[in-house]
């Protein structure tokens, strides 16, 4: 018995590996960029729909491959207007990619692992433990298959897994993301973090102009290491040693994102230490809201002690901001809602499945 042959996603593919696909077929070279403006300016969800190649070349692609985008499985919205998008993937795993409207800008938070090895304290995600890495397809599909495409000013790889730990497709969506060919939209606005995995971090900073963002969470090293496992390998002296060696301006931003927890990291010391450990980087602190996951001992601080921080890291001269909470009505905690879906196997209260 003949099995069916399995096709190959041309969506997540850069013009270079188009170029190779229309010369392994025999056609023009300036194909690939027909093909590459079909996939990433054009909503097209099949081959036959690229019209401007002929009839033969489209039978020629159609036999060994096909677009590769997908839709969303189902959907949450929050009463702020936040909507939390769920994803399957071919691994049988979910992923999840947030959208965020604001009134000057719409923000799309990617996820770029199914699962993540990091074991951060804080991160449902962690719990998940690592299941698979993402394609750079499967990244890019968050943008794609989501009805706001349009609206998105802002993309932030801060979803489910850590993007260094994907670094090479991570830049290959990057690639796709800021090209002329691809979606051509400016690297200023966009933000990959990190909890710090100094190599990656420095190849990341080498090939991308991309805005970097580091998860701290606090100064100190022990109390680092308790939250952020990873700390063990990857020292906050490393990082900042790393990061230091690069130049950060309005061109390219590094800030830190910092959740402040309730009798952890919220204290004069920490204000006093953070300042020190950032003098003479051109940075800002992010401070985040702690939502509440299952199973943590950590707490949120109150809201006196957060706006404490945020001021008096602002007397100290380093630019500090307060992140807004959104989505507190849904499953706003990265990787709640993928892993109550995968959890469960039915799905979570509030999420809406998508018509096909």
């Amino acid at each position: 018995m003949q099995t069916e042959q399995i096709k190959i996603p041309l969506f997540g593919k850069t013009l270079d590996e188009l170029q190779d696909v229309v010369h392994e077929l025999g056609l023009p070279k300036f194909t690939a960029k027909q093909i590459a403006d079909w996939l990433y300016k054009k909503k097209v969800i099949t081959i036959d729909e690229m019209t401007n190649l002929s009839k033969k070349a489209r039978n020629q692609l159609s036999e060994q491959y096909v677009i590769g985008t997908s839709p969303y499985s189902g959907v949450q919205e929050s009463k702020d207007g936040t909507k939390k998008y769920l994803f399957k993937t071919l691994n049988g795993g979910y992923i999840e990619a947030a959208y965020i409207p604001e009134k000057k800008r719409s923000t799309l938070c990617l996820s770029s692992q199914v699962g993540c090895k990091m074991g951060c304290l804080f991160c449902m995600t962690g719990k998940q433990g690592f299941q698979s890495n993402l394609t750079a397809g499967e990244i890019l599909n968050q943008l794609k298959s989501i009805p706001e495409e349009e609206s998105v000013t802002n993309l932030v790889y801060m979803g489910m897994g850590e993007p260094m730990d994907n670094l090479e497709v991570v830049l290959k969506s990057l690639e796709i993301l800021t090209s002329e060919w691809g979606f051509g939209i400016s690297p200023r606005k966009i933000t990959v973090s990190t909890i710090g995995i100094v190599p990656a971090m420095r190849e990341f900073l080498k090939h991308s102009t991309a805005h970097l963002a580091v998860s701290l969470h606090s100064p100190f090293e022990k109390e680092r290491r308790m939250l952020m496992p990873i700390s063990q390998k990857y020292s906050i002296k490393a990082i900042m040693d790393e990061l230091k060696k690069h130049a950060f301006d309005r061109q390219r931003r590094i800030s830190f994102e910092y959740i402040v927890f309730s009798g952890l990291n919220d204290s004069k010391a920490h204000v006093k230490e953070l300042a020190r450990l950032l003098n003479g980087l051109k940075c800002r602190v992010n401070l985040i809201r702690f939502h509440p996951i299952p199973n943590t001992p950590l707490k949120g601080t109150t809201e006196e002690s957060i706006r404490y921080f945020k001021e008096a890291l602002n007397a100290k001269g380093i630019i500090t901001t307060i992140r807004s909470s959104r989505g507190q009505d849904i499953d706003a905690a990265c990787g709640l809602l993928s892993t109550r879906t995968l959890k469960n196997k039915v799905v979570p209260e509030n999420l809406h499945l998508r018509n096909t």
